[in-house]
């Protein structure tokens, strides 16, 4: 796979290696992702929520990428647990408690100063598992499992492929789209959407978009950006 100027080699585009550098990007695309569409995503709270879920979301994400960013060589994995920590040690709702989840277990994965697909699909996939035994939600309830877990089976099968990172992540991306667009069509089961019933559909749920900015944020980092 090899290395060169300190960033992750690249092959039509995508990366074979993520670094600390390219989880930087990872990080603050995402938040770019969610800064552009906070006003969309708290639209979309105020269907049966109290409607701020775009600014929580925003300061979520910043603490996250500012953690990311911090000056220190720390391995990628104790970056997402602080990361995570940082999300978690912090009031937020229910959404941003469980992303802090997700990020902080990512952590637990043996990682190191820098990642295959292989490794990074283990992390995602221990991330997912821990945001399960987090919440009864499930596939269908309208929430962010819907893009969550179709999204880190796609990095999964990708990695059992032998596909780069970033192609992992482009199908990540697209799944987890896939998941939150699905959420128009559904009933909410959870929070204070439950109550509403019939009036939720329609819609998509403001948490699950926020998944798929995620991803989409997490693919645009890798698969835009090429060595100089």
């Amino acid at each position: 796979m090899g290395r060169a100027g300190g960033h992750a080699v690249f092959q039509n585009g995508m990366s074979h290696i993520v670094c600390i550098s390219d989880l930087q990007r990872m990080f603050a695309e995402a938040a770019a992702q969610i800064r552009r569409e906070q006003e969309r995503l708290s639209q979309l709270d105020c269907v049966g929520g109290d409607g701020d879920h775009g600014a929580t979301m925003v300061r979520t994400m910043e603490m996250l990428e500012n953690e990311m960013n911090s000056e220190n060589n720390k391995p990628l994995n104790a970056r997402l647990k602080d990361a995570g920590w940082s999300v978690l040690g912090v009031g937020g709702g229910a959404s941003s408690a469980l992303l802090g989840t997700f990020i902080a277990e990512m952590g637990e994965a043996d990682l190191g100063l820098e990642s295959d697909c292989k490794h990074l699909a283990v992390s995602f996939a221990m991330g997912s598992r821990a945001v399960e035994k987090q919440t009864k939600a499930r596939q269908g309830d309208k929430t962010m499992m819907d893009p969550l877990v179709p999204a880190v089976q796609a990095i999964e099968t990708a990695a059992d492929s032998g596909e780069p990172v970033g192609r992992a992540m482009e199908l990540a991306a697209s799944a987890a789209r896939t998941g939150a667009e699905s959420t128009k069509d559904m009933i909410a089961k959870y929070g204070r959407a439950k109550f509403l019933g019939e009036k939720t559909r329609g819609s998509a749920d403001a948490g699950a978009t926020s998944i798929a900015l995620l991803f989409e944020g997490f693919s645009a980092a890798l698969t835009e950006h090429k060595e100089a």
